[in-house]
């Protein structure tokens, strides 16, 4: 049994948090979800990601406020649960944690779509069990053995998707005058919005779902060294980077081939290895592929991080079962690691069963539990601003543009959540009350 305190060790170096982050937010949602917003946004997709890296930009920044005061784990529960109310705290922790469920699932998902790409034989189940495997006894290392995993499954993507962008700009600037590689791609098939403004519009929800997992800084306050210096300049840095990377990679490849000659077939491929495979390049399609997969299973080994750090933070907070606070000598807490894993294992049963649909319904449930997580952050921040104003206190690392930015994500959640209803999905967006509701009852019973 363990002797150590029940803590957990500050073992994650800025590069680590740096990396952490990027990892989170670079996966599923550029590689293979880009596909189906070029289908409907052509070009403007560009657009989208912009004020898609702005509003998360802000939501970092009001986060970030608040951890450099408090850097504790399960941060968005505890934040809540301090200067909120104790259902705010019960609310914000269980929800992140099924949020991260659902994206471990869903990057976990697309990994068998990567495996298809070579090896078309291999059950989807089968892949999903085998890194399932894999990487949840990474987590279960210590800490700084997870944060030198996610570096180099990051850098990994990192470096692919900045040669990618100089192979690309290449191409274009030595392409031949009777070529169709050309800058004007982006402009001239149909125009900037070639299904106008709503083409665009319409899907912002899996903009929102790109940029989901950026908040996994916040996850590492309480295993950061120095985290009031990491925590700002990985949050001032991340956003900037993932941007250049969205906007960068996007542009060059639209400018390769026109978004209306891309033979796209959906949720299930990824334009950034059509393009190269489309051009007679198959040795940068299968490079592509493998990189693309690192960039899946990077994120799954960033969401299976925060969902263990959440239930852990809860468990502190009381509001989960005490044994999960239990940690073993390298400052693992091995019983959060393995009860996440115990529930995104439901994953292979649902490529066993459903492997068409799994990866549709895990992104759309996705993006309304992220929905409510980024509401309840800026919720949470202007509860955090009006008692500090109270206290005349000033903070380290101020939000940007407070109570307008707030104002602003508020609207930007609201308007997604339309979306969802327009075009479909309203099943998604009736889950988001129920779900609360049922978290409500919950609480009022763990009251009793």
């Amino acid at each position: 049994m363990s002797h150590q305190p029940i803590t957990l060790q500050r073992r994650l170096k800025n590069r680590h948090i740096q990396l952490i982050a990027m990892g989170g937010a670079i996966g599923t949602g550029l590689f293979l979800g880009s596909a189906h917003i070029i289908q409907s946004a052509g070009p403007s997709i560009i657009l989208g990601y912009a004020i898609g890296g702005l509003i998360a930009f802000l939501i970092m920044r009001q986060m970030g406020e608040m951890i450099v005061e408090q850097p504790v784990a399960g941060s968005f529960s505890h934040l809540a649960y301090q200067y909120w109310g104790k259902f705010a705290g019960f609310l914000t922790g269980w929800n992140y944690w099924v949020v991260y469920l659902l994206v471990a699932m869903t990057e976990l998902t697309a990994v068998a779509q990567y495996i298809h790409f070579w090896w078309p034989q291999i059950p989807s189940w089968l892949s999903v069990f085998f890194f399932f495997v894999v990487i949840t006894l990474i987590n279960l290392g210590n800490v700084k053995f997870y944060g030198e995993s996610e570096f180099w499954l990051a850098i990994i993507k990192v470096a692919a998707v900045i040669a990618m962008i100089v192979f690309g700009l290449y191409l274009i600037f030595t392409a031949s005058p009777d070529s169709h590689i050309s800058l004007s791609n982006l402009w001239s098939h149909g125009g900037f919005f070639p299904h106008g403004f709503s083409g665009l519009f319409y899907m912002l929800a899996f903009i929102l779902f790109a940029f989901g997992g950026i908040e996994l800084i916040g996850m590492t306050a309480a295993e950061a060294e120095q985290p009031e210096r990491s925590i700002p300049q990985a949050i001032n840095q991340v956003v900037f980077r993932v941007l250049v990377f969205y906007i960068g990679s996007l542009s060059v490849l639209l400018s390769l081939v026109p978004w209306d000659a891309l033979k796209l077939g959906g949720l299930e491929q990824s334009p950034f290895v059509l393009i190269f495979k489309q051009l007679g390049f198959s040795w940068a399609a299968h490079l592509l592929n493998f990189i693309i997969l690192t960039a899946a299973l990077s994120v799954y080994n960033s969401g299976m991080f925060a969902n263990s750090r959440m239930l852990f933070g809860l468990a502190q907070q009381k509001q989960a079962p005490q044994f999960l606070l239990k940690v073993n000598q390298q400052g693992v807490p091995y019983y959060c690691v393995l009860v996440s894993a115990a529930l995104i294992f439901l994953c292979v049963l649902l490529n066993y069963f459903v492997p068409e649909q799994a990866l549709s319904h895990l992104m759309y449930l996705s993006v309304t539990g992220l929905v409510l997580n980024w509401a309840m952050i800026t919720l949470t921040h202007l509860k955090f601003k009006n008692i500090i104003k109270a206290q005349q206190k000033t903070t380290r690392f101020p939000a940007l543009f407070y109570p307008i930015s707030n104002y602003i994500v508020l609207i930007f959640i609201g308007l997604v959540l339309f979306i969802m209803a327009q075009q479909g999905f309203m099943e998604s967006v009736i889950i988001l009350p129920v779900w609360i509701v049922l978290l409500f009852i919950f609480f009022k019973l763990k009251q009793r």
